[in-house]
């Protein structure tokens, strides 16, 4: 028992710092949430411009439950809280571990920092601009005369931000292979040997990932293929540096 509580208090330091970082990252988020849900309205507006132009038979979208719109808005500024707030949580994250690295695990640090936020925002950024017209190209090229098309508000922001997660989450491929290659997991022939199995992996996700629609699926599952090759390419260069540095 005297043990625990040795070791409690040990940890005491740790567990005040942690919470301590925890509040600033719930406070970044409240304060970022708060700002974006002033300008909700633009936010969201500029989410369905895309929709708008993907038919002329469509200027609005419309709402059934009483509560919907406020509950929309508040998701979407939540959402947009998290998304800025995003390098602040890693950066309070980064600051909780690097006390315990070494240099050169601290350098290698704020390099995972860095490439996981910009591929995160790259797939993003390509599924906001370059995938979600053409999907909703397709979706509503089924609208005419005789069809109307009538999205509601909360289900149509919760299908961008599926799609736009989706891309940005899917965009961390290469990081995770990487991270499986540094810690020793696997090496950089096993992902090449085994290509032909994650690549039909890749457009079995790509498949779920849009609703089972086909052109988005192609259009995720392309540049996930060139993001796996230079996964692999980047696992043997770094497993390549970690030989060099044991041998000296």
């Amino acid at each position: 028992m005297s043990m625990i509580a040795r070791s409690l208090e040990q940890f005491r330091p740790h567990h005040e710092e942690l919470r301590q970082r925890l509040m600033k990252v719930f406070l970044a988020l409240a304060l970022c949430s708060g700002f974006c849900y002033i300008f909700s309205e633009n936010i969201a507006l500029f989410f369905m411009e895309p929709l708008f132009a993907a038919s002329p038979y469509l200027d609005h979208l419309v709402y059934t439950n009483l509560p919907e719109a406020f509950l929309s808005y508040l998701k979407l500024s939540l959402l947009m809280g998290i998304v800025i707030s995003f390098p602040f949580t890693l950066f309070q994250v980064w600051m909780f571990i690097a006390p315990g690295l070494l240099g050169n695990e601290k350098k290698f640090a704020v390099t995972v920092v860095f490439w996981a936020t910009l591929l995160f925002g790259t797939g993003a950024v390509f599924a906001m601009f370059g995938v979600l017209p053409r999907m909703l190209l397709y979706f509503m090229s089924y609208a005419g005369e005789s069809l109307e098309p009538l999205p509601k508000f909360g289900k149509y922001l919760t299908f961008v931000a599926r799609t736009v997660l989706a891309f940005g989450l899917s965009f961390e491929i290469p990081f995770l292979m990487v991270m499986a290659g540094k810690a020793g997991f696997v090496k950089a022939k096993y992902f090449r040997d085994k290509r032909l199995y994650f690549y039909a992996a890749i457009v079995f996700m790509a498949f779920l990932l849009t609703a089972g629609d086909f052109m988005a699926t192609g259009l995720l599952a392309i540049p996930l293929f060139f993001l796996y090759e230079a996964g692999i390419f980047l696992t043997a260069l770094f497993g390549k540096k970690k030989t060099e540095e044991i041998s000296e």
